[in-house]
């Protein structure tokens, strides 16, 4: 089934190519503004906008995945719309450096407590696993129409307003992101059994996440996209302008190429996937990247500045990249309890992001410091390495369905009886604990309407042994080693 012949599907990708497009236009609009304020100086300022962006995602996005069961998510969704519209409206009116800074901070914070809980909507709409891969695929090719569209439609912008416009169009794509999410009919988030406050909920996505084998795997392809990545948004510039003589045009070139060899491997990874598996495509396709890298290195050595021989080397880049990192999604989604995937998926957008801010800082020194060949060497080594330490944290065989056993043990907290965890003994009737509120026994009979609701009392797990498919949640806080260990 396409995903497009699912109405909430349609409305909430429509949504994101609408924001996405708006922020591709302030991202040059704010180029333009930094020039403006700053001058020469704009480089600094723009390198410290990144910073900003990525110290945003790293600190808010796992307290907004960890709260958003307790939260309704088509109301956040558009409050979150709706405040980005407002602050991305006041950018034009800005006229110091630091006023950038805190507005910039804002709107990328709000971005990151929009994006996880969005991206944890998307496979509850898309149950079928290979609907979902196909929406994986559209979202990525979304992100490279955006990188091709953005500057083109900015350039055609800017010749009749002038750039402070080009805010108040992202604010506008932000107001029609809200009210394509006001109609869309949004899942009711899953009932999960954890509690605690900000802190505990904060903290149980990244742990969970790094608690998961293939999920460790996942951060690692991450790190090494991150390298090759940011060589590619860093480096082409150096590359076309200085080291292969060309214009501006050059640079929008190879950019193109790097989006045009990931929009070819988006649109044909849904038909492969099946075939060689997940972990397969994603290693080949890191393995390409850090190869394309570690070539390029080898052609500036040689002395060869041929421009279709670098083309060449950024479509196979980009293609690997999104090979590796496209099919992350399912990984995440088919790792999390139902009601705990918007904070997996914020700690997967926090900590890759958290690739970023290291890939971004050390390419891009080392580019300016040392001859750009070494930040190729470096960019490929590094990626490659990465690949090597996801093959060896992501198990061959990926199981996800793992025989465990749980110790007896009591705690309390608010639950169903849906599943097997909680064929518990219920606590005595009132009268018989009144002597003793330690004691608790087997009432003998069927609970009808708790068995149907959510209730809460503290209960006990008589100890069991069972095959299930396997989460970290609550009732499962580490990963077996052995088959049949306790957890």
């Amino acid at each position: 089934m396409s995903p497009f012949s699912i109405s909430a599907f349609r409305h909430l990708f429509a949504a994101q190519i609408t924001s996405l497009i708006g922020t591709g236009l302030t991202t040059v609009a704010l180029s333009l503004l930094a020039f403006d304020l700053a001058g020469a100086d704009a480089g600094r300022v723009l390198g410290s906008i990144l910073v900003l962006k990525m110290v945003a995602y790293l600190v808010i996005a796992p307290i907004a995945g960890g709260m958003a069961h307790l939260l309704p998510r088509r109301t956040w969704l558009v409050g979150l719309d709706i405040l980005r519209a407002a602050i991305v409206l006041c950018l034009p009116f800005v006229d110091q450096i630091w006023q950038i800074f805190v507005l910039v901070f804002v709107v990328n914070a709000a971005s990151a407590a929009f994006t996880p809980v969005f991206q944890a909507i998307i496979p509850e709409i898309l149950e079928d696993e290979k609907s979902y891969t196909k929406g994986l695929s559209y979202a990525r090719l979304a992100y490279d129409l955006e990188n091709l569209i953005s500057p083109a439609l900015a350039a055609a912008l800017l010749f009749v307003w002038s750039f402070d416009s080009l805010f108040i169009v992202n604010s506008l794509t932000f107001a029609l992101s809200a009210a394509l999410i006001v109609t869309t009919t949004v899942p009711r988030a899953a009932a999960t059994d954890r509690e605690g406050g900000i802190y505990a909920n904060t903290r149980f996505g990244v742990v969970a996440y790094l608690k998961t084998p293939r999920l460790r795997g996942l951060l690692a392809v991450h790190f090494a996209v991150s390298c090759v990545g940011a060589m590619i948004i860093v480096n082409t510039v150096v590359l076309t302008r200085s080291i292969l003589g060309g214009s501006e045009i050059l640079t929008t070139v190879f950019l193109a190429c790097a989006g045009g060899g990931s929009m070819v491997a988006a649109f044909v990874m849904p038909k492969i996937i099946d075939t060689v598996g997940e972990r397969r495509l994603m290693m080949a396709g890191i393995v390409a990247a850090s190869l394309a890298m570690v070539a390029g290195a080898v052609i500036m050595r040689a002395g060869i500045r041929d421009v279709a021989a670098f083309a060449l080397l950024w479509v196979f880049a980009g293609a690997g990249t999104t090979f590796a990192q496209t099919p992350g999604g399912r990984l995440v989604q088919r790792s999390a309890g139902a009601g705990d995937r918007s904070a997996f998926f914020a700690a997967n957008f926090a900590l890759s992001h958290g690739g970023w801010l290291i890939a971004y800082g050390v390419i891009g020194w080392i580019g300016s410091l040392a001859d750009i060949s070494v930040a190729f060497w470096v960019s490929g080594g590094l990626a490659f390495c990465c690949a090597v330490m996801a093959r060896v944290l992501w198990p061959k065989q990926d199981q996800l369905e793992l025989q465990h056993s749980h110790p007896g043990f009591w705690h309390e907290h608010p639950h169903d009886h849906a599943d097997e965890h909680h064929g518990h003994v219920h606590p005595a009737e009132a009268a018989a604990t009144s002597s003793n509120d330690a004691k608790h026994h087997d009432d003998g009979h069927q609970h009808a309407e708790e068995d149907r609701s959510k209730h809460r009392h503290r209960h006990y797990h008589p100890p069991v042994s069972h095959k299930h498919r396997f989460v970290i949640d609550s009732h499962h806080t580490r990963w077996p080693v052995e088959s049949g260990e306790m957890v």
